[in-house]
């Protein structure tokens, strides 16, 4: 049992081990400058909800990071499965779909937590204290998990690597700006609100603020993580499908 699930798992870590380098390199370049930009120049002159900007904006990067690595694996999935059809041999070995997703999502989940260490990594540099809870760890896991398996949907989905893009500016990016990672969902006009409160990125940037900054959790909001965590393995399931079919 899990045979399957340790076998896509093994494959993308292998090939990932491959270019490791690179890839760390380039996933801790973009939070790096955010910090500089902002952190330095904001940082200790600013507060935002009662922290430091600084402070503010260091759970935002996990949340922001831990996500693009985390939905990344769809562009992987779209090469492996156009060009070098990896995908279809998982289609044809005796292996479930949910084995698949799980597999592929592990996979993303590694991603998004290996940048949520560098992350970590940059708050120390930056003379930043974070508080580490259960919370946070539950929240992070579910985080990395529901947006790899929307990554997982996507891929499947999408014909092109130009439908890819036009889903990465039209949903992916407008979500990381507004959905709390780099100022208040609070200040947002209304309508604005109306939709950022329908993301899942929104929810857990705040559980993960808050746990991380010592402020109140949300239970409810952890809770809606979860619905979403399900709803997008669920659609990952349904798209394996419909590409078998």
């Amino acid at each position: 049992m899990f045979n399957g699930f340790k076998g896509v798992l093994y494959r993308e870590l292998s090939v990932y081990r491959k270019r490791a380098r690179k890839q760390i390199l380039a996933s801790s370049l973009s939070p790096l400058l955010y910090l500089i930009a902002f952190g330095w120049s904001l940082g200790r002159g600013v507060s935002v909800d009662g922290l430091p900007y600084i402070s503010f904006l260091i759970p935002g990067l996990i949340t922001m990071s831990s996500l693009n690595q985390s939905y990344g694996i769809a562009q992987e999935l779209n090469i492996t499965r156009f060009y070098f059809h990896v995908f279809d041999e998982y289609l044809i070995a005796p292996i479930s779909h949910a084995e698949i997703v799980l597999g592929e999502a592990a996979y993303g989940m590694f991603k998004g937590l290996l940048s949520t260490v560098l992350i970590f990594v940059y708050a120390v540099l930056f003379g930043v204290k974070l508080i580490l809870t259960p919370v946070f760890f539950v929240a992070i896991l579910l985080h990395t998990f529901l947006f790899a398996a929307l990554g997982i949907t996507v891929a499947m989905l999408v014909r092109d690597h130009g439908t890819q893009a036009t889903v990465n500016t039209f949903v992916i990016t407008p979500m990381i700006f507004l959905s709390g990672t780099f100022f208040p969902v609070d200040k947002l006009p209304y309508i604005f609100k109306v939709l950022v409160y329908a993301l899942p990125l929104t929810y857990s940037t705040k559980v993960i603020r808050a746990s991380l900054t010592g402020g109140a959790v949300n239970l409810f909001f952890v809770l809606l993580l979860v619905i979403f965590a399900v709803l997008f393995f669920t659609s990952a399931l349904w798209a394996v499908r419909r590409v078998e079919a």
